[in-house]
């Protein structure tokens, strides 16, 4: 007990120097949650990203009378800002007003990536804007190629190149199954929630002598019935009751914006397959036009077509390997 007390006692005076510089606070319930409940965490990024092959090789062997063993091959593929695409340093008018407002580079640029954690344990991250204007991205890629085990190759899609715009881009990692009730195991979900343009794609498909000039995607536009009552009108795209359309950020990205909200999670194959533990991708909402300005068939344009008004809904899917 003696050497307790001097064990305690020579603890004391070496604390006692601390001690007189700062006061020793017992933390209240308030300021734990302050300690506890601080904002989270901000990521500023900027990159370009150059990848000199992506391949996918079947996992059979391949061996004669067999199904596998092939590859799947993408090129030289380049993703960062427009400037990809568009050269260099180019201006443009993301929001509609008339006004161009952002200037693209060849880099990925001007993004936020929040992270925030949910009280009931959720993930949430979103990726937004320094500027608050939309991201501009672009990507590139020489050829998409399929090939064989004894050197066999067909160029499915050469000449790949596209940009456009992020508006909205919102990922949830829940930990609870969003789709429990449509065969989900109940062990946690992703959900995305993105809004986005494809202001020009261009690429040619040269097995079938099929060219695509043109390609874009956007929003439906003040003619879709967003709101569901079966009727198209202002009310539809006036969210925040203005009585004017298309006047605040997230009207515009409904407008101007495809829109696609989905659930990913592990759960149980569709139907009578019997498969457990797949992969499971419920498409909940998208929302688009698409339109195409050329289409060339060996070469020379047979005209253009558009997508109007599409609505895809409650379609899901089950992947596994076999």
């Amino acid at each position: 007990m003696k050497g307790l007390k001097k064990i305690a006692l020579a603890t004391a005076v070496a604390a006692a120097p601390f001690a007189a510089q700062a006061e020793l606070t017992a933390l209240n319930d308030t300021m734990m949650g302050n300690v506890t409940g601080q904002a989270g965490v901000t990521i500023e990024l900027e990159t370009q990203v150059s990848i000199g092959q992506f391949r996918y090789t079947d996992t059979d062997s391949g061996a004669a009378g067999e199904i596998g063993g092939g590859s799947f091959t993408v090129n030289d593929i380049e993703l960062g800002g427009a400037g990809l695409v568009t050269g260099a340093n180019p201006i443009f008018d993301t929001n509609g007003d008339g006004t161009p407002d952002l200037a693209a580079s060849q880099l990925l640029d001007d993004l936020a990536i929040n992270i925030d954690l949910a009280s009931d344990g959720d993930a949430v991250i979103s990726v937004k804007t320094i500027s608050g204007l939309p991201i501009d991205w672009g990507f590139t890629a020489s050829s998409m190629n399929l090939e064989g085990t004894a050197g066999e190759s067909t160029t499915l899609i050469s000449g790949m190149s596209a940009w456009g715009m992020v508006g909205k881009l919102d990922i949830r990692v829940d930990t609870e199954d969003a789709a429990t009730t449509l065969g989900g195991t109940g062990d946690g979900s992703l959900n995305i929630d993105t809004a986005f343009t494809v202001n020009n794609m261009e690429f040619d498909v040269p097995f079938l002598a099929v060219g695509v000039r043109g390609l874009s995607v956007t929003g439906a536009g003040a003619n879709f019935d967003y709101n569901g009552d079966g009727v198209v009108d202002l009310s539809d795209v006036d969210l925040d009751g203005s009585g004017v359309a298309g006047d605040t950020k997230e009207e515009k990205l409904n407008m101007g914006f495809a829109n696609v909200n989905m659930d990913v999670y592990k759960g149980n194959g569709l139907g009578a397959s019997g498969k457990t533990d797949v992969l499971r991708i419920d498409v909940n909402d998208v929302i688009m036009d698409v339109n195409v300005a050329s289409v060339l068939v060996g070469g020379t344009s047979i005209g253009s077509f558009t997508i109007d008004n599409l609505n895809v809904q409650n379609t899901r899917m089950a992947i596994y390997g076999h």
